[in-house]
């Protein structure tokens, strides 16, 4: 039977990834008037900047890390913030945002072939399934929502390569974390990875030029500040804090399905505030994605004792 806390886990993981889910409404404001690489840069200049203010309010210190675990924390910040946005809002110049979502989508089945190499975590037969029916659930549902995903330009690869690489950045981020969450907390964890992105990606931008008035002006009206917030606050600074908390708590594997309910989320955001269509198959594949995100959280039996 499954507990409070744990129930409790599961909400806040649904919540993450319907945040995420509107991400991409957020973006499609974006995309238009904002460079992808100042986007990105300003996006976890805000983050940082929310969670310094969180710290601050509630009387919690950044704490000062070994060497070892600055060190791991650069690590995290790298392929977590600045490896995998370069690769995200830079694959989207050459694919749509529906066959990257394709790919993205194969999050859970990354994190959890890899939490099983490298942390043992166990892979029964109701995980597997659940995490192939989360797979299949989310094709449908993005497949449903652009039946043409699958035609690319010639140098579609390029996109496909550089979203995969938001696989990898991702995977590292979600795995690499164990032990300093369980030495600094989730908090401290986020805060320190994400400081540390967003200072690679602000120095990327100033070298590569990107930073200049005119694009600062397009990035701050109004509707576009709007969604840098929400990009900023919402979609990162919580999301990730409630994502590694999750990760602490029922591990990675467990916690890496639920990025599967994000093309659901995405779909219904785009229904309810851009007015897209949404179909019986999305809905079917939702269901799919609930069920195998069902079986792969279902407590295990406990074992039979020999002779019974």
């Amino acid at each position: 039977m499954t507990s409070s806390p744990e129930r409790l886990t599961y909400l806040r993981l649904a919540a993450v990834t319907m945040i995420w889910g509107a991400t991409f409404v957020a973006g499609r404001f974006l995309a238009a008037d904002v460079d992808p690489l100042l986007a990105a840069t300003l996006r976890f200049v805000l983050a940082s900047a929310a969670l310094l203010v969180f710290m601050t309010l509630t009387r919690v210190r950044l704490v000062r890390p070994s060497a070892a675990q600055f060190l791991q924390l650069a690590m995290l910040g790298f392929f977590g913030i600045f490896f995998y946005n370069l690769c995200f809002f830079y694959g989207l110049q050459y694919i749509n945002a529906s066959r990257a979502s394709l790919i993205v989508a194969l999050n859970p089945a990354v994190i959890a072939l890899a939490a099983w190499l490298l942390h043992k975590e166990r892979l029964g037969a109701a995980k597997c399934i659940g995490i192939a029916l989360c797979l299949g659930g989310a094709g449908v549902v993005i497949v449903s929502r652009n039946p043409h995903l699958l035609q690319g330009a010639d140098n579609a690869w390029r996109g496909d390569l550089l979203i995969g690489g938001c696989v990898v950045g991702w995977g590292v981020y979600s795995l690499f974390s164990r032990n300093l969450n369980q030495c600094l907390g989730s908090l401290q964890t986020v805060t320190w990875s994400i400081l540390l992105g967003t200072a690679m990606l602000t120095m990327t931008t100033l070298v590569s030029s990107k930073l200049t008035a005119t694009a600062l002006s397009a990035a701050l009206q109004l509707p576009q500040l709007l969604s840098l917030l929400y990009l900023g606050i919402f979609g990162s600074a919580l999301a990730y804090i409630a994502w590694y908390d999750g990760i602490a708590r029922i591990g990675a594997t467990r916690a890496g399905v639920f990025i599967a309910l994000n093309p659901l989320t995405a779909v219904i955001c785009g229904a309810v505030l851009l007015g897209e269509q949404l179909t019986a198959p999305m809905l079917l594949g939702g269901a799919v994605i609930l069920l195998g995100i069902y079986l792969c959280n279902k407590p295990l039996a406990p074992a039979r004792p020999l002779g019974i």
